[in-house]
C-alpha cells in the first residue's frame, strides 16, 4: 500500500501573516493602501525620503513593519492611531542638531520621531539623520 502525500492548504495573506513570496516593497505598499489615511501618507512620504537620502537602502518587512537597511538596521515605520513612529535602531549615538528625536528619548540604543497628523516632515532635516545612520552602519559616523 503506498501513500500519497497531500499538499497542505495555501496561506492567505492577512495583517497577521503574509505569504513568504510576497516582496517587502509590496508588503509597505499593501500596508500603506491598508491605512488609507494620513498615516499611510505619512509612511508614504517617510518611506521616499529614506530612499531619496540613501538610493542604495534596502527594504525589508519585519516584525510586521517597514524596516529600511543599509549595512545593518537604519529605521523602521511604525503605525499607531495617533502617530506614525520612525525609530532609529542606533539613534542613541547619532547627532541630532535639528531636534527631530521626540521619543524613545531615555533608551541607551533606540531613538524616534513621531509624527502626528498634520505636522510637517523637516525632509532635509530627516534625510541627514538618516545619511548619519548609515555612516554610522559603515563604521564612518
Amino acid at each position: 500500500m503506498t501513500q500519497t502525500k497531500t499538499k497542505a492548504p495555501a496561506k492567505t495573506a492577512t495583517k497577521a501573516t503574509a505569504p513568504a513570496d510576497e516582496s517587502p516593497a509590496a508588503l509597505i505598499d499593501a500596508r500603506i493602501a491598508e491605512l488609507g489615511d494620513w498615516r499611510g501618507e505619512t509612511l508614504a512620504r517617510l518611506r521616499a525620503l529614506v530612499k531619496e537620502a540613501d538610493p542604495e537602502v534596502v527594504e525589508e518587512w519585519k516584525w510586521r513593519v517597514p524596516v529600511w537597511s543599509h549595512d545593518g538596521i537604519l529605521c523602521t515605520g511604525e503605525t499607531y492611531k495617533s502617530a506614525v513612529k520612525m525609530t532609529f535602531a542606533k539613534g542613541a549615538s547619532l547627532e541630532d542638531p535639528s531636534g527631530l528625536f521626540n521619543s524613545s528619548l531615555d533608551g541607551n540604543t533606540r531613538r524616534a520621531i513621531d509624527f502626528r497628523e498634520g505636522e510637517k516632515i523637516d525632509a532635509k532635516a530627516l534625510k541627514a539623520l538618516i545619511r548619519a545612520a548609515v555612516a554610522l552602519n559603515q563604521g564612518k559616523g
